[in-house]
């Protein structure tokens, strides 16, 4: 019996996923435990396993976006077909086209001659973005499943630039080609001072009569070195959580009036009591709180006596929110997530240390879940681990204001007549202008700081 491959929902807000990728070929054999293929949310990720056993037959192709349960596919027996009504097999919905590739070889009578080289499999990106660069199929190596050709092999062939004449004495690049064509101009007319046909001529010619191009290039007494020609060596697609961070935060710089204040603080109190900690600790066999973990403690303790920094604005209202809930940044290969701590201030230091820890680790290896994602209503970022001061975060939309946490670093101040070394760092806090004014911002600051120079307040 047929068993059914669904797209999952993988939080209460999630309205639809897309296919990034499938992993396995059509056809093949399926254990419990394969991956599948890449779903891609608004939010995260995530590669989907084989729940049975079976023959894999795929209903819809690479980049189709769907509902929560709706049918991707279905796991078949050995000589069963797939369900009536089911999408038609790959060559017909076109998830990859199979083609042969053709190799040529000049004969003594200068004629080409093809031979078979192999069977390959490309998928429709990969075939539209061959056709805009001008890049011949037969030249790229795939490296995706089973030796797959995907888009980014595609452009990697392109980046390299394989060079063929376009007209006698001058040559083009798979991105001259493609801007050419999109011009309507036959690149091979295009003037050149140098012998080589570069993008600039072309972006030359589509705005300049080309008899006025060939006399400025016969006039000009100066040749621009081609050294100063910049092309793509490669492309990131803005897809994906990519896609995703690149929305939001436009959303977020768009629609709020945003500002910062950066603010020193000291943590000579909150490093001695760390010292302390670590040996008792250890003799637990538990993790030292780290200094960040100190901070997002102080950051949600804070929140309390400052409610207008946790809040949202609703239309034209402001809404003040009764639980506080701490995003809290996490790097993560090629983007960012920020996990949500429920009632954070709720919890003692080493119960939130626990926590961050568990959440950043679940991030960073794909099994974080989508609602924990989600109802965050302040957030905090550290950028100190990489030897950042002081910067700027962009508030997530929704929220009116991000802490960023600076490195320790080593200063001094005057305590009366002798200069006293002190260890600090600098807090930024991005709040939304239209909820919160400087002074009510600044007081949060120092609420902030007074509760990092007692730590002993934020331990239980």
């Amino acid at each position: 019996m047929a068993i059914e491959i669904l797209l999952p929902k993988l939080g209460l807000t999630m309205e639809e996923g897309t296919v990034d990728e499938w992993l396995v070929e059509d056809g093949a054999v399926i254990t419990v435990g394969t991956p599948l293929l890449r779903l891609a949310t608004d939010k995260i990720d995530v590669d989907v396993e084989a729940e049975a056993e079976g023959i894999l037959h795929r209903a819809v192709p690479d980049g189709s976006t769907l509902e929560p349960g709706s049918v991707l596919g279905w796991l078949l027996a050995d000589g069963e077909a797939a369900p009536s009504g089911a999408a038609p097999a790959l060559a017909a919905v076109q998830v990859e086209e199979e083609v042969t590739v053709i190799t040529t070889k000049a004969a003594a009578d200068d004629v080409e001659v093809a031979s078979a080289g192999g069977r390959v499999f490309i998928s429709p990106n990969a075939r539209r973005v061959a056709a805009e660069l001008g890049v011949d199929l037969g030249e790229v190596t795939g490296t995706g499943p089973g030796g797959r050709i995907v888009s980014e092999d595609v452009e990697e062939a392109a980046a390299r630039e394989p060079r063929t004449p376009a007209g006698p004495g001058r040559v083009t690049s798979p991105l001259v080609r493609r801007d050419a064509r999109a011009a309507g101009i036959d690149p091979s007319s295009i003037p050149t001072a140098n012998g080589v046909v570069t993008r600039s001529d072309v972006r030359a010619a589509a705005t300049t009569p080309q008899e006025t191009a060939a006399a400025a290039v016969a006039s000009s007494s100066v040749a621009v070195p081609a050294t100063y020609e910049q092309e793509s060596v490669s492309i990131v697609p803005m897809k994906g959580m990519r896609g995703t961070i690149a929305a939001r935060m436009q959303q977020s710089l768009t629609e709020m009036a945003q500002l910062t204040h950066g603010f020193e603080v000291r943590m000579d109190a909150v490093v001695a009591l760390r010292s302390e900690m670590k040996e008792q600790y250890a003799a637990l066999g538990v993790p030292v709180p780290s200094l960040n973990d100190f901070v997002v403690r102080a950051a949600a303790l804070a929140l309390r006596q400052h409610p207008i920094l946790n809040a949202t604005i609703v239309d034209k209202e402001i809404h003040l929110l009764g639980r506080i809930h701490m995003g809290l940044a996490v790097a993560v290969p090629g983007g960012l997530m920020v996990p949500v701590i429920r009632d954070c201030d709720r919890l003692s230091l080493p119960e939130l240390a626990a926590t961050t820890r568990d959440l950043a680790e679940r991030c960073r290896n794909g099994s974080i879940g989508l609602d924990e994602l989600e109802g965050g209503t302040f957030a905090v970022t550290s950028l100190g681990t990489y030897g950042v001061d002081m910067f700027t975060p962009v508030v997530n939309p929704g929220n009116v204001g991000i802490l960023g946490v600076g490195r320790l670093r080593d200063s001094g101040m005057w305590e009366g007549d002798a200069w006293v070394r002190t260890q600090v760092l600098t807090l930024s806090l991005t709040f939304d202008h239209r909820a919160v004014d400087g002074a009510p911002a600044a007081e949060y600051l120092q609420t902030v700081a007074e509760l990092l120079a007692r730590p002993l307040v934020l331990v239980s």
